[in-house]
């Protein structure tokens, strides 16, 4: 890489490739599948190129587009011949309405896939990670994939929305970093995984309401809390959670980081399982 790349873009650069091996390892995406970006400057997106194996790529290759996505920035032997993924429109679009964004993931899991065909969604059989760490679920209507009409697609549920699965196509996941969506995308799967096996089962109901107002709560502390859902809430579970606006979490004495509170979460889930 460059001796000139600042300490910040090398960073990034590197969490792309780590992030797109583990898509790839963990069937997150096959092939040239799937598309991964971050924000470097106000005017500046890191993204991956089109038609290139996500679990081969290096970070040379990533490449710098501007927020009308032109190719942008000095290029280098390894990606002068390479363009921006053909879903750069899409990533954009996150990037304008969601300044707390750093990071997007685009991958294409088969479980959530397949629940979205058979019209599926997720969140009338929510899990307890779900709640704290993604929030509600939204499934878009039917878009062509690496169109405008895929743009329009996630438009209107993307401001409210950690976690949105494309219809036929795949999901988009966003988070502080290329890492944080990543984890987020991992999460959608497992409950897309979930879902399927309830399906299956033919049982399982949504978590008690007072159960989702301690879980609400744990969210909110956590700052994941994005406007509005506290009414998407209300609408799955048939009542209002407007007084969790502002409480302290319910379950926990002294703050939790994100590792002890996932590892809590799924342990709250395995046992759920059992039952």
């Amino acid at each position: 890489m460059s001796l000139y790349m600042s300490s910040k873009e090398s960073a990034l650069r590197e969490q792309i490739v780590r992030v797109g091996k583990l898509m790839y390892d963990h069937g997150l995406i096959v092939g040239v599948d799937g598309n991964i970006s971050a924000r470097l400057a106000d005017n500046r997106i890191l993204v991956t190129p089109s038609g290139l194996c996500k679990g081969l790529m290096t970070p040379e290759q990533v490449i710098i587009v501007d927020m009308a996505g032109n190719k942008v920035g000095a290029d280098n032997e390894t990606n002068r011949s390479l363009r921006p993924t053909s879903e750069t429109r899409m990533h954009l679009e996150v990037y304008r309405q969601r300044p707390d964004v750093g990071g997007v993931v685009h991958a294409h899991p088969s479980t959530a896939i397949a629940l979205s065909i058979a019209g599926i969604a997720l969140a009338d059989r929510m899990v307890p990670e779900a709640i704290v760490n993604l929030g509600l679920v939204p499934t878009t209507e039917y878009a062509t994939p690496a169109s405008e009409e895929n743009v329009f697609a996630i438009r209107d549920l993307i401001g409210g929305h950690d976690g949105i699965i494309i219809r036929r196509h795949g999901t988009l996941t966003v988070g502080k970093d290329p890492w944080q969506a990543f984890v987020r995308t991992e999460f959608l799967e497992q409950v897309a995984r979930i879902t399927f096996m309830l399906r299956q089962l033919g049982a399982g109901e949504p978590i008690p309401a007072e159960e989702v107002r301690k879980l609400l709560a744990q969210r909110e502390a956590f700052g994941f809390m994005r406007p509005g859902e506290l009414a998407e809430f209300a609408d799955v579970y048939g009542t209002s959670f407007e007084d969790q606006a502002g409480q302290e979490p319910v379950l926990a004495a002294e703050p939790m980081d994100e590792e002890s509170l996932v590892k809590t979460i799924t342990a709250l889930v395995l046992e759920r399982l059992r039952q």
